[in-house]
């Protein structure tokens, strides 16, 4: 079940990693983690390694697996001139077929959004459960479905500037946000305004749709799919979730 109409946000990997690579947000409840359960440790919907490659630098035997093949190769690269050994895996998350079970799982960036559907959603926890050890453990985030995230504007709107290192310039970044509350997808334009001198030279636009599960929604989901939860924080410095979050981090064990 390929997501292949829903990937333009990763198109240029390299302009992906200078966007996002310095956060580091997940490392620290991650690592505590890999120190209880050990490896072979999986990070599904892995990109070009932001978390894979910090945790096998502290030693942990990492996979990392992604169906998109433009990011998998930035990720080798970057692993390699690291020297760092991680093996690379192109598949599709809703149908794992690793040859050796793992005692830990994460995704990470939200990445469980882009599962649509309820049958998608049931299609890549199964795979999950059935590539866990006994008693493994599942951790991923997804965006919190509060009023501010899904009633954004349908006009654009300013989210945030980066420095893009490549090119040497400032880029404005804008959303454009449209929700249907039917499907339960926001479905995004995000607009790169690229800065020389203080006036616009380029813009880039990218497209991506993103589903919104609701707490009590997920605590059936993952029940259904033989995952219990174990702890939900609002963040992944292990806040408390409340009805002001942004996100919303599961701890789960393969029951």
């Amino acid at each position: 079940m390929k997501m292949n109409n829903n990937l333009e946000e990763y198109s240029d990997p390299i302009s992906y990693d200078i966007e996002n690579d310095s956060y580091t947000g997940e490392l620290n409840l991650l690592s505590e983690w890999a120190v209880k359960q050990g490896g072979p440790i999986i990070d599904l919907a892995c990109g070009t390694g932001r978390m894979t490659i910090p945790l096998a630098q502290k030693g942990f035997h990492l996979i990392g697996v992604d169906i998109h093949a433009g990011m998998l190769e930035r990720a080798r690269k970057k692993a390699n001139d690291l020297n760092v050994q991680i093996e690379w895996l192109e598949q599709d998350c809703t149908a794992l077929q690793l040859e050796q079970k793992s005692p830990f799982i994460f995704m990470v960036g939200n990445s469980f959004q882009h599962f649509h559907t309820n049958d998608q959603q049931n299609l890549v926890l199964r795979s999950i459960h059935n590539q866990l050890e006994k008693d493994g453990i599942f951790i991923f985030g997804t965006r919190f479905p509060n009023a501010d995230e899904l009633l954004q504007p349908s006009t654009e709107e300013y989210w945030k500037t980066y420095t893009d290192t490549m090119e040497n310039k400032k880029v404005d970044v804008y959303t454009i946000s449209n929700y249907d509350p039917i499907e339960q997808v926001q479905h995004y334009t995000t607009i790169r305004k690229y800065l020389d001198d203080g006036n616009v030279v380029e813009e880039r636009k990218t497209n991506i749709s993103l589903r919104y599960t609701y707490p009590k929604e997920m605590e059936r989901l993952l029940s259904e799919n033989g995952l219990d939860i174990m702890h939900v924080y609002e963040n992944w410095k292990g806040s408390q979730l409340s009805k002001d979050s942004d996100e919303m981090i599961y701890v789960c064990r393969k029951g």
